[in-house]
């Protein structure tokens, strides 16, 4: 693949690239760039995780004024969570530019501090379509400088109910305009929302060959009565540090997590009906390996970008091929290897042979029995999740929650894992066999200087 230094980019934009470790583009970066940088319209089709938010923000920032202190670029996502990773790798790509300003605005959190944050107008604005829609109308964002707007993952923002607000959206921006849609697949009602918005789009497909990395998938021929069971055999056979689990319903999440749970298997449920902290909350202990198994719902899980997931599973089948692709493009990513399992239903059988047909490959069966004692092979997750109520707003970062925990509470530095920062909260991984010490330690000292409310999640 050619080199990012072949392209027409600012020293700004080259010099982030190289600090981030960026030299050679990806085929969908290869194939859009280029375009968009030459202003094109482009609809760009490949699944998560192949480097397409490099590629268009590369795009929305060569086309930036930062002397303009107006709103010059758009991103649209499906959920809060992938809103986030964008804004985070647009601010990556940024880091360079001096006195950019790039806000997230996604529903689910107080409108109030997102409208103080609007007093001056921002750069580039990320979000999702039922939040923007809203302060659209509220005449707190200006539409008017608008260079380039991007619909990320727009079959998946279709699918959740965000056709209306995206075409109230789009009508509103100028006619003169730059507009990248990114879709892993191209149904007819995305193909429309292309067609209604976008002048003469330059089409770019990545062949999935080209972009997928080797999973393995294994489907299993289980009766609804024995799925527990087998799940439980599967997880003790394979091992795998984290595990995706897809269910089709809230309840079934729920049911399913909590037998787990009983078998000795650290699992929890994340379903549309769990309030915003709750879905946080779980979404960091998964993600820094304080939970092995997540049991998810699909729309549920959109947003949810794990790079390293060693496993998923379809507990129960996914309604159509596209979602099934949807989930075991999940795991296998930059390089790694990824097993993707299926317990399969009689009453199911029609959506195998459905997945079978799309991938123009034979399913691979696999016998499996289960056991009672299935899940007790399993050891708890290497990690422990210490909450600190202290967040940015207080200033915190996450070096004064590392230096706390390796300076006053004594831990070697390879004892924490990941550190995540909110408003008002902050989340720590701490190795399992020093938790009970980090909680202690903390809790008799002090994090820049001040006292916090330390307690284990």
């Amino acid at each position: 693949m050619p080199a990012f230094a072949s392209l027409t980019l600012s020293p700004a934009l080259l010099q982030a690239l190289e600090a981030l470790g960026y030299t050679r583009m990806t085929p969908i970066q290869a194939r859009s760039l280029p375009l968009i940088l030459a202003g094109r319209d482009v609809t760009g089709q490949a699944r998560t995780g192949t480097g397409k938010t490099v590629a268009f923000g590369l795009g929305l920032l060569a086309a930036l004024d930062p002397a303009q202190i107006r709103l010059q670029g758009l991103v649209l996502c499906p959920t809060r969570e992938l809103a986030d990773q964008v804004s985070k790798a647009i601010r990556a790509l940024a880091r360079f530019i001096p006195n950019i300003k790039l806000l997230t605005l996604c529903g689910g959190i107080p409108l109030g501090p997102q409208l103080a944050s609007l007093v001056h107008d921002p750069h580039l604005v990320v979000g999702t379509p039922g939040r923007i829609q809203e302060l659209k109308r509220k005449g707190k964002l200006h539409f008017g400088g608008i260079k380039v707007a991007v619909l990320d993952e727009a079959d998946r923002m279709l699918d959740m109910g965000f056709s209306e607000a995206i075409d109230e959206l789009m009508a509103a921006l100028p006619k003169q305009r730059q507009t990248l849609l990114y879709s892993a697949t191209f149904p007819d009602a995305v193909r429309a929302v292309s067609r209604r918005f976008q002048r003469e789009p330059a089409d770019v497909t990545v062949d999935e060959k080209e972009t997928e990395e080797p999973v393995t998938q294994h489907f299993h021929e289980v009766e609804p009565a024995h799925k527990p069971g087998v799940l439980l055999q599967l997880l003790a056979e394979h091992r795998p540090e984290s595990t995706l689990v897809f269910c089709n319903t809230r309840r079934g999440t729920e049911e399913l997590a909590q037998q787990l749970d009983e078998h000795g298997v650290a699992a929890m449920a994340l379903h549309g009906e769990l309030d915003q902290r709750e879905r946080e909350e779980i979404l960091v202990r998964f993600a820094n390996r304080s939970i092995r198994v997540l049991v998810a719902t699909d729309v549920a899980a959109r947003g949810l970008d794990i790079e390293d997931l060693p496993a998923v599973v379809s507990y129960e089948l996914a309604s159509d091929p596209d979602a099934h692709r949807h989930r075991i493009g999940r795991t296998g990513r930059a390089g790694r290897t990824g097993l993707a399992l299926a317990l399969v239903s009689s009453r199911e059988m029609p959506r195998a042979h459905a997945i079978e047909a799309a991938q123009g490959t034979p399913i691979a069966w696999h016998t499996t029995t289960s056991r009672r004692d299935g899940g007790r092979g399993l050891p708890p997750p290497p990690m422990v999740t210490l909450a600190v109520d202290g967040g940015r707003r207080d200033k915190m970062r996450a070096g004064d929650i590392l230096g706390a925990l390796t300076g006053t509470a004594g831990l070697d530095a390879t004892a924490v894992g990941k550190i995540d920062l909110f408003a008002t909260r902050s989340y720590v991984a701490i190795a399992r066999a020093q938790a009970e010490r980090a909680m202690a330690r903390l809790r008799e000292g002090k994090i820049k200087g001040r006292n916090f409310r330390v307690r284990r999640i």
